[in-house]
């Protein structure tokens, strides 16, 4: 089992960046496939990356291909989303997910984390 805690949301105005961080408890992290999801109000959840329990393959939703970057220390049980280029449209509650699947369907993924809020103003 793994219990996750994300931060590093905030205000940013629109071309600002954020960095999102993932903790997470237990000594098994590094098996365990993760992802980022988010979910904006009235609108269904929606994965925006995910990265393999090694780190060497990832995938990204369209909308932030090239602005995006998810990564993982396994060493420290920390997950990254590094956001750049944000757009009012990325403002959302993130949320992390740890999953045994490699996979962008949320129903591949077991444990979450209570989210973080992104506001990207214009």
């Amino acid at each position: 089992q793994v219990q996750l805690v994300e931060s590093g949301g905030g205000l940013v105005q629109a071309g600002g960046s954020l960095r999102l961080s993932c903790a997470a408890s237990g000594r098994t992290f590094s098996s365990y496939n993760m992802g980022w999801f988010r979910q904006a109000p009235g609108k269904e959840r929606e994965n925006v990356a995910a990265v393999s329990w090694s780190g060497s393959n990832t995938i990204y939703a369209d909308s932030v291909k090239g602005r995006f970057t998810i990564s993982r220390d396994n060493a420290k049980n920390t997950l990254y989303l590094q956001m750049n280029t944000l757009k009012p449209e990325d403002t959302a509650v993130y949320y992390c997910a740890a999953g045994s699947i490699y996979s962008r369907n949320s129903r591949a993924y077991n444990y979450w984390g209570q989210g973080t809020q992104v506001t990207v103003s214009s």
